[in-house]
C-alpha cells in the first residue's frame, strides 16, 4: 500500500501543471496575436484555444443545420409599393430571427472588395507595424489585440482584430487609423452609416413610429469598427473564432467574405449563413431589443473555426454615445397595460460598463429588468 501511494505521489510530482494565466500573458506578451502563431509554423492548438469539454458537449444539444435565414432586397425602395413589402420583411426578419441579409442595397460592390482587402492587408503587414496599434485599453479610439476578453475567457477564439470605437467621443481622428488601410475605412465607414440610417427607419417605421424616432434617439451617434481576421485553423473542432454571444448595440451590419463560418442559433438549431457575394448580414443589437421593450430579438450568434483560411469579417456596430447622460428605456410608443416597460432605466455607459465585465457570450437583459430590482411586483 505504500509502494502505491508513493508512485501515486511521484505520478502527481512530474504531472506537468497547466497555468493558464500564464500562458496567457506568454501569448498576449508576444504582440503577434493568432496569426503571429501561425506563421512561427505552429500545427498544434495551443491549450488557452480549447474549449472545455461541457462546452464542446453541449454543441451536441444544438446541432448545425441548412437553412436560409430571410434575405431582403432594397431594390425599388424608393416606391412606396416597394417600401412597404420591405418594411413587413424587416418586421419579420428582426421579430423571429434578429438577423437577415441585405441585397440591393446601393452600396458600390467595388467599396465592398477594397474594404476586405484593405481590412487583409492591414493583418497581414509586417509585424511590426501592427505591434504599434497593440493594445488593451478599450479607451482608445483604434487598437488591434486578439481577444478583447483574453483573460476572462474560459477559450481564447481563434481571432486577431483591428476596432475602431468613436462611441466613447462620438469624433474621428482619421490620422489615428493604420495609414495602409484609412482611405478605404473613411469611405466605407460613410457609405455603411448611410445604411445605417435606412435601416433605422425601417425598424421605426416596422414598429409603428415614426421613421426618424430610433434616429432621434441618437443610435448612430457613436460606433465601433471591428475588423476580424480568422487564420485557417490546425483544429477548428475544438475552438471558435467567436463564442457564442449577443451583441451589445443597437444594430450590427456585417461585410464578410466568401468562406463563410457566421452561425445563427434559431429554434436551438445553429444556422449557417450562407455568404452572398455583395450582401450585407444585418442583426438586432441588445439595445434594441431593451428598448423595442422585446418586440425585436437580439440572438445568439458566433463563428466556428476553419481548415481554410483566413476569413475576413467587418462589423459595424451602431452603438450610441457612451459618454452621453441620456436615459434609456423601452420606448414609450410600444407600452401598454397589456404590454408595460420589461426593462429599467440605464444610460449607455453604464450598459457596457455591465457587458464588458463578463465574459463575451453572457447576456445581460436580467441585470436591466424591473422585476430584477423588486419593481413592478
Amino acid at each position: 500500500m505504500g509502494t502505491m501511494s508513493s508512485e501515486k505521489n511521484i505520478t502527481n510530482v512530474f504531472q506537468p501543471v497547466y497555468d493558464r494565466v500564464k500562458e496567457l500573458k506568454a501569448f498576449d506578451d508576444t504582440k503577434i496575436g493568432v496569426k503571429g502563431l501561425v506563421d512561427s509554423g505552429a500545427k498544434d492548438l495551443p491549450k488557452i484555444f480549447i474549449r472545455p469539454p461541457d462546452e464542446l458537449s453541449e454543441d451536441l444539444k444544438f446541432p448545425s443545420v441548412h437553412r436560409q435565414i430571410p434575405v431582403i432586397s432594397f431594390e425599388g425602395i424608393g416606391t412606396k409599393e416597394h417600401y412597404d413589402a420591405i418594411v413587413k420583411e424587416v418586421l419579420y426578419a428582426a421579430e423571429n430571427w434578429g438577423f437577415f441579409q441585405v441585397v440591393n442595397h446601393g452600396i458600390p460592390l467595388e467599396v465592398l472588395d477594397k474594404m476586405l482587402q484593405g481590412m487583409r492587408m492591414f493583418h497581414e503587414q509586417d509585424t511590426e507595424a501592427k505591434k504599434e496599434f497593440y493594445s488593451r485599453d478599450m479607451s482608445r479610439q483604434v487598437l488591434y489585440l486578439s481577444n478583447y476578453d483574453l483573460y476572462k475567457s474560459q477559450a481564447a477564439n481563434w481571432r486577431d482584430s483591428l476596432a475602431v470605437n468613436i462611441s466613447n467621443s462620438g469624433h474621428l481622428d482619421p490620422e489615428e487609423l493604420p495609414e495602409i488601410c484609412r482611405d478605404v475605412m473613411l469611405d466605407y465607414t460613410d457609405h455603411v452609416l448611410n445604411l445605417g440610417d435606412t435601416l433605422l427607419e425601417l425598424l421605426s417605421v416596422a414598429l409603428g413610429l415614426r421613421p426618424d424616432r430610433l434616429k432621434e434617439m441618437e443610435c448612430s451617434k457613436g460606433w465601433n469598427l471591428v475588423n476580424h481576421y480568422y487564420p485557417a485553423c490546425p483544429v477548428p473542432e475544438l475552438t471558435l473564432g467567436t463564442s457564442k454571444h449577443s451583441d451589445p448595440s443597437f444594430l450590427t451590419i456585417v461585410l464578410q467574405d466568401q468562406i463563410g463560418g457566421l452561425q445563427v442559433l434559431h429554434e436551438n438549431q445553429w444556422v449557417d449563413v450562407e455568404p452572398i457575394p455583395g450582401s450585407f448580414v444585418v442583426n438586432i443589437g441588445d439595445i434594441l431589443q431593451m428598448i423595442s421593450n422585446d418586440k425585436l430579438k437580439s440572438v445568439y450568434h458566433r463563428v466556428t473555426a476553419n481548415h481554410v483560411g483566413p476569413r475576413i469579417s467587418v462589423p459595424f456596430f451602431l452603438k450610441g454615445l457612451l459618454s452621453s447622460p441620456k436615459l434609456y428605456r423601452p420606448i414609450e410608443e410600444l407600452l401598454s397595460d397589456e404590454s408595460p416597460s420589461v426593462y429599467r432605466e440605464f444610460t449607455l455607459g453604464e450598459f457596457h460598463t455591465y457587458f464588458y465585465s463578463l465574459p463575451l457570450g453572457q447576456q445581460e437583459f436580467e441585470y436591466f429588468k424591473l422585476q430584477k430590482h423588486g419593481v413592478g411586483e
